[in-house]
């Protein structure tokens, strides 16, 4: 056998050795990727979320005239925050604030006002201010009554309904009334404020203090008479997370988002203010 022969030999035997080496290295090379992928697809779904937010399951207690701003806001955080499910529990604030006192299991709680918050303050992390309120006078759709302002509720005609004195909008519109030295004599005294709007709606009462954006909500329903800003009074909604939250880090993230742009424009639209 000649030399060169036997050199080609050799050389095709080593290039096939070769190959077959990098053959498995290859295949675990491939089963490495799809480990490292699935790793990561893993924990992408584990956040529940492309923000990094923790996908979990709150319970935000929340006062009675959010229902409906809030309602939109949950489907659009759970929208953009994949795995995150968020149940609402609506009640006047001082329902609220009881029910954590008593230790009802939530993640977060959202009051109409920061004096309601104040009295659960050993329950809660820091509050943050997510919106501001007025009020309005609300009536029957038309205003049959002709009503014009706060003085012309004093009129024992008229049927008038307000919150009662402990809920938050039952504070305020005994702040504004005293302010302009007007006494109503209400029909009835009301939980929450959305039941003073029922009783409107309902034509239950000619007329009853509510928040603006109650008003706007059934605007088909009733009309809204403007209180000037001399007369009337900011309500702040203040949100925080409960200390007793088994989901902490989910629950925070909840309450920095009704602060974010998105949750913002959320609230506005409604006829929120500004914090």
């Amino acid at each position: 056998m000649s030399l060169a022969l036997t050199v080609a030999r050799r050389r095709t035997a080593a290039a096939v050795l070769t190959a077959a080496l990098l053959v498995p290295l290859a295949a675990c090379s491939s089963d490495d990727t799809k480990k490292d992928t699935v790793g990561s697809t893993a924990s992408a779904s584990a956040s529940g979320s492309a923000t990094g937010a923790p996908a979990a399951h709150l319970t935000v207690l929340a006062a009675a005239s959010l229902t409906n701003v809030f309602k939109t806001a949950g489907a659009a955080y759970e929208k953009s925050h994949p795995g995150a499910k968020i149940t609402f529990s609506f009640a006047g604030s001082q329902e609220l604030v009881a029910q954590v006192s008593q230790g009802s299991p939530a993640d977060v709680l959202v009051t109409a006002d920061t004096k309601s918050m104040d009295k659960v303050k050993a329950e809660i992390g820091t509050p943050a201010i997510i919106a501001k309120n007025r009020l309005v006078i609300a009536t029957g759709e038309g205003n049959p009554f002709k009503i014009d302002g706060l003085k012309d509720l004093a009129d024992t005609k008229l049927k008038v309904v307000l919150a009662a004195p402990e809920v938050p909008a039952g504070k305020y519109s005994k702040q504004i009334l005293d302010k302009q030295s007007v006494t109503v004599k209400p029909v009835s005294q009301e939980p929450n404020v959305r039941a003073v709007l029922s009783k409107v709606e309902l034509g239950e009462a000619d007329a009853g203090l509510v928040y603006k954006t109650d008003a706007e909500s059934a605007k088909d329903k009733v009309d809204a008479v403007v209180i000037p800003d001399d007369q009337n009074a900011i309500a702040q909604y203040p949100a925080a997370t409960l200390k007793d939250s088994k989901n902490a880090e989910a629950a925070a993230a909840f309450v920095a988002w009704l602060s974010s742009p998105e949750g913002q424009k959320i609230l506005q639209d409604a006829g929120f203010q500004k914090p």
